[in-house]
Order: structure tokens, then sequence, then C-alpha cells
């Protein structure tokens, strides 16, 4: 059984959630390892979502409020958060509905910006961590792969997900009230990853080309020579050099505090990282105004409605077919024992009229191609039933006519994980 448990910009605050961008990710292993229930977890934290995906065992009806319990109270004690204040932010989405969501949070309909390009790239490392860590399971997996193919269709078929909706260039449209001309404003970089790559590209795209860029781990060199801008190695001395300062680093401690700005000047911070990069208190230097994700996400434009329904649509349609998928996977089992039992009955038969000389090679291939035929409606019928949602009802079918009971697959291990006992 799949279990999501979700908090976002939605329905928790940004503190609640850097807390959990920080701790949660590295409890993944705990929670699994710690669990009777817990087949297999995936945990999804950004800037603005904290997503906690579990696969559940589940031989008891209490086996899906234990694995909740058991999860609020590992990431609580890995994050700071008070397991109360985490249990009333949390919301639990159970079964089918879970897939419906990773798809349209994959396709970034579920974002502070609706369709923007980070989040897919987020899911597809967040299920990469989890086969590092050995928490994945074979459902999560399908689940995620299928996740990220859907938010590729979905970024080609729609309008939602064009080419730079994002956090970054929403964050830059705001700064554009207060920087008249981008081509005259010096711009600091704090970062070298992914994300600062990505804002250097839309600060060109406005014309901005003085730019620099500092890194504490070193990487500023080889980062400005990629991407034509200056590094620097001490940060005060960038600071004070720059008109427009952006961070987006993933340091869990503030990288820009008050005592590293210069006051006087007129400059703009804009912290895109989460956890905050930037010390609130900056705001205290004269001439800083700060620009963060809390303040970003309030002026987040409204969807595109028909682009967006569109989309949704898109996803809708991909979850039923996942889960129609499933389902009759689910049945395979069933239709195996079913064939297995025919042809044992065939084969047994079969060597009878050979005992005493009543066979023919004519005639077993007759008998083995009628068999066939006569499994072949049963067959078709069982992939109908499953997606009807009347799988049991199959089951049931060649329990009560051929006491057929091995009709279920025993849970198999995910290819990432490793088999109980072996050498860690």
């Amino acid at each position: 059984m799949l279990i999501c448990l979700t908090a976002s910009h939605r329905n928790a605050s940004f503190d609640l959630l850097e807390k959990l961008s920080i701790g949660a990710p590295s409890a993944v292993g705990t929670l699994v390892d710690g669990s009777d229930f817990v087949n297999g977890a995936v945990v999804l934290a950004t800037c603005n979502r904290f997503e906690a995906y579990l696969d559940v065992d589940e031989p008891l009806t209490a086996g899906s409020a234990v694995a909740v319990e058991a999860t609020i109270a590992t990431m609580s004690d890995a994050s700071d958060v008070t397991a109360d204040d985490l249990r009333d932010s949390v919301r639990v989405i159970t079964g089918d509905e879970v897939v419906e969501h990773l798809f349209a949070v994959s396709s970034g309909l579920e974002s502070v910006v609706i369709g923007e390009d980070e989040i897919s790239g987020q899911v597809r490392r967040a299920l990469e961590r989890a086969r590092e860590g050995g928490t994945t399971s074979s459902d999560l997996e399908r689940l995620f792969q299928k996740a990220s193919h859907t938010s590729r269709g979905v970024k080609n078929r729609t309008n939602v997900g064009g080419a730079g909706r994002s956090l970054v260039r929403l964050a830059l449209e705001l700064a554009s009230s207060r920087v008249t001309d981008w081509a005259h404003t010096r711009v600091l970089i704090v970062g070298t990853g992914q994300y600062a790559a990505t804002t250097v590209t839309a600060l060109r795209d406005r014309g901005a080309d003085r730019l620099a860029v500092y890194s504490s781990s070193g990487r500023a060199s080889w980062f400005g020579l990629k991407h034509d801008a200056t590094p620097y190695d001490d940060l005060a001395t960038a600071i004070e050099w720059c008109d427009v300062l952006i961070t987006c680093t993933s340091t869990t401690q503030p990288v820009v505090t008050p005592d590293v700005v210069t006051p006087g000047a007129r400059r703009l911070v804009i912290d895109l990282g989460l956890p905050r990069n930037v010390d609130p208190l900056v705001t205290e230097v004269e001439g800083v105004e700060l620009l963060d994700l809390e303040t970003i996400s309030l002026h987040a434009p409204l969807a595109e409605l028909t682009a967006a329904d569109d989309a949704r649509a898109l996803v809708s349609t991909a979850a039923a077919e996942f889960q129609a998928v499933a389902a009759e996977q689910s049945l395979t089992p069933a239709v195996v024992a079913l064939r297995k039992h025919v042809f044992d009955l065939l084969d047994s038969e079969i060597e009878r009229a050979r005992s005493r000389g009543d066979s023919s090679d004519r005639t077993e291939a007759a008998l083995r191609h009628l068999a066939g035929v006569l499994l072949h409606t049963p067959s078709v019928r069982a992939r109908e039933l499953a997606r009807e949602g009347r799988g049991e009802e199959f089951r049931d079918g060649l329990e009560a006519l051929f006491g057929l009971t091995d009709t279920r697959a025993a849970a198999a291990p995910a290819p990432h994980l490793r088999a109980v006992g072996d050498a860690s």
C-alpha cells in the first residue's frame, strides 16, 4: 500500500519546511530499518515542500496508521520539529490518490510557480538518494519512474512547464521593479550548483552581463570560468562590489550575515536557499532590502487556467493507466496459477496416454493448442476485471472452481535493496 505524508507552502510554514529540509532526508534509513510495516520510503524535501512516500506492508488494518505515526516520530526527531506541529502540518494521502498526487507534483502543478522547471529533477534525485540509501522498493521505483515520464509528457504537450518557469525567474521579475537596467547592474551569485547555473541563464536572458560568483567550497574559479563570471575568494569584498546579491546554496547555516555586508549602499539581496542562506537580520543593515522565498511565494502568479486544466487531465489519465497496469499485474500470479493448473493436468493425461501407447505428436500438439485457446478468454477477462477493480472476484472464482489458493505473489525485494542477512 502506498502512503504519502505531504506538507507544502499551502499548509505549512516556511520555518517548518526549512527544518524538515535539513533533517528529514537523512532519517529515511532509520524509518525503514526501524519499522515492521514500512518496506520502502522516498523523501522529497525542497524549498517549498516536504513529502514522505511510503510503501507499507499492511497485514493488519492499523498498519498504515502505525506507519504514519512512525514517520512523524522519526522526522520529528531528525528535524527539531515537535511531533504535534508536524502532525498538524502534514496531510496524509493513501492508495491510488498517492499516484495522481506525485504525478501532479512532478509536473509542477503543485508548486509555488505552476509548471516550474526544477521540481521534476528534484523528484528524480529523491529517488536516486533512496536508491543509494537502500530505502526504495519495487513499487516506489515504478511510481517515481512513471512520475518522471508523466512530467515530460505534460511539459511537451501543454503550455504548463514552458521553458524558464521557475522561482528564479519569478524572483527576477519581482526584482525588476527595483532594478531599472540589468545590463548595468553588478550581480553576485553565491553558490556554484545547478541552481546557480539556472540563475545565470535567467540573468543572461534579462541582459545581465556583469556577473560575479562566490563559493565557500572553493569552486568559484571553476564556475566563473564556465559561466563568464568573476570569481571572488572573499565574501565581504564581493558583496561590497555588487548591487544585487543572489544566494542559492545548499548550506544548512546562513552564509550572508550582517557582519559581511557594508552599510550605506543600496543593495537588493535575493535569498533562494532553503534552508535560508541569508540571516534575516541583514535587513537591519542600512541600504539592504531582502527578497526571500516566503515573500516570493506571496507574489506567485495564478495558473494559466486552460494550460493547467489540460495538464491536470494528462496527469489524471496517466495516473489511471498506472493504476490499471498495477491492477493487471496484481492478477498475474492468478493467471499463472490457472495456466499451471491446466497444463499440469494436460501433461498428466498425455503421460497416461503415452503409457498406454495411445499418444502421437500431432495429438499432443492439438491438445496443447486447445488448452491455450481455452485459457485465452480467462486471461483477457482477468485484465478486464483488474481494470474494473474486480480482481478479487477473479481470484475467488479460481478458488471456487479449481481450488487454487496460490493466486497472490510473494513480495519481492526491490533491485536496490539488500536482502536481510547480506553483508553491509
